[in-house]
């Protein structure tokens, strides 16, 4: 639910503050991938989010029979749509820092 209100958030804010809109968005859609897989420790934790975000958006990308979208014809509306599913993909791909595990060695020897 999280990657959806994100999705819906930063369609209406991209274009309204354009490029600062558009900026905060991408660092929302940043924020809550790379969020969800640092609070899961898995990839999937960041695959949730991203899927919840790129189902809203494609939802706000089609029009309505009365010729109604939210996403206008300009370069920010594809910076967004594009910036957004390659820091998803970054996030997902994002390699996880493993625990430091027992060390062999004995101490006070």
């Amino acid at each position: 639910m999280l990657g959806v209100v994100v999705g819906v958030a930063g369609a209406l804010v991209q274009q309204g503050w354009f490029p600062g809109g558009l900026l905060l968005a991408l660092l929302g859609a940043a924020g809550a991938f790379y969020g969800g897989s640092r609070a899961t420790g898995t990839r999937g934790g960041a695959v949730a989010p991203a899927a919840g975000w790129l189902v809203a958006v494609m939802l706000l990308t089609a029009t309505r029979p009365e010729g109604d979208f939210v996403f206008g014809a300009g370069v920010g509306s594809y910076v967004f749509l594009l910036g957004g599913m390659g820091v998803a993909v970054m996030c997902a791909t994002l390699g996880q820092s493993p625990q430091p595990g027992p060390s062999d060695a004995r101490l006070g020897k």
